[in-house]
């Protein structure tokens, strides 16, 4: 249960929070989730919290791998400022010359991806090195391979000596017949421990990512190739969006993701045109801050001062007053 001051705020928790539990009843099992921590990172989409390391995984084919749809999740991945890794999955079911394009293409985005088969467990264990001892989310379409590989890293620490599992397996869903498409598998986020040391988090496929947090001033910082660009260098104007300005220091041309770019800027606008619309320009939370006892920092609602302000005594003087000469 959540404590009802927390409702009253709003105040979501997400998979990965560390929380303060009271009124626990160990009959039944159940507790009062008193207050939440403050978070050192927080993903809305998926709704993750305290997350170390981020797997952005892919598929070559089956889905087959869509420059838009990859940008995307990268951009997103890129404005939590989590540290990433781009795994490509099935690399077994394309040709060496489309392998080898991949690699340059990619290398021109400023990534250096590690291409893997789940299926056929190769390259796995530099996964499970990657993500050892950490709290990590592995994000990806639906179908590319992400249960199928918790699976793999949750079980590749049991040695040759057959133990009893103390987990289920993740369940794996098949390509859409139809679409070439991955079937939503996973409908929750799940925070899963691994053998070896760590967690996991399953979350549901998406193929459209939403972008939550960034402003047309911070997307450039989300693309790797810009900020190698202008690396060492610096544009004319501070507020420069790289769309063409004069003394900008990056090129127009020459980058294959500049489309997509000037696409993301787009949307950015036309939402934020609507924030604005609907929202204006107040900005205050709802929630603030203070340190209790044992230096354990508390959740305080945010309360509308105009609505919770105290009357004063000489106003309720008068306005008794006027009710008894009513």
């Amino acid at each position: 249960m959540v404590r009802a001051m927390l409702k009253k705020v709003q105040r979501r928790v997400l998979v990965g929070d560390k929380v303060l539990v009271g009124s626990i009843d160990w009959i039944d099992r159940r507790g009062m989730l008193m207050n939440v921590f403050h978070r050192r990172t927080e993903n809305l989409d998926p709704p993750v919290a305290n997350v170390d390391h981020l797997l952005v995984l892919f598929s070559l084919d089956l889905p087959k791998l869509e420059p838009n749809t990859l940008t995307r999740f990268l951009v997103e991945a890129e404005s939590t400022g989590i540290s990433l890794t781009l795994a490509l999955n099935k690399f077994e079911l394309i040709t060496q010359e489309e392998l080898e394009s991949w690699k340059i293409r990619l290398r021109g985005w400023n990534y250096e991806p590690l291409f893997c088969s789940v299926k056929n467990k190769l390259r796995l264990d530099e996964i499970a090195f990657m993500l050892r001892n950490q709290t990590s989310v592995i994000v990806g379409p639906s179908g590319v391979g992400k249960s199928s590989l918790i699976n793999y890293l949750r079980s590749r620490f049991g040695g040759k000596k057959k133990k009893k599992r103390w987990f289920e397996d993740q369940s794996v869903g098949e390509i859409s017949k139809k679409g070439r498409r991955g079937k939503h598998e996973t409908r929750n986020v799940s925070l899963l421990p691994v053998s070896g040391g760590g967690y996991l988090a399953d979350t549901p496929g998406f193929n459209k990512h939403k972008l939550l947090k960034l402003k047309e001033q911070s997307l450039h910082f989300c693309f790797p190739e810009i900020r190698k660009m202008i690396e060492g260098k610096k544009c004319e104007f501070k507020d420069c969006l790289h769309i063409g300005e004069p003394g900008c220091a990056v090129k127009e041309c020459g980058w294959e993701r500049y489309p997509y770019y000037l696409q993301l800027l787009e949307e950015i606008r036309i939402e934020e045109k609507s924030r604005l619309k609907k929202y204006g320009t107040k900005t205050e939370g709802d929630v603030r801050y203070k340190v209790g006892e044992m230096g354990v920092k508390q959740v305080v609602p945010r309360l509308d001062p105009k609505k919770y302000k105290r009357e004063s005594q000489k106003k309720m003087k008068q306005k008794w007053i006027s009710e008894l000469e009513d």
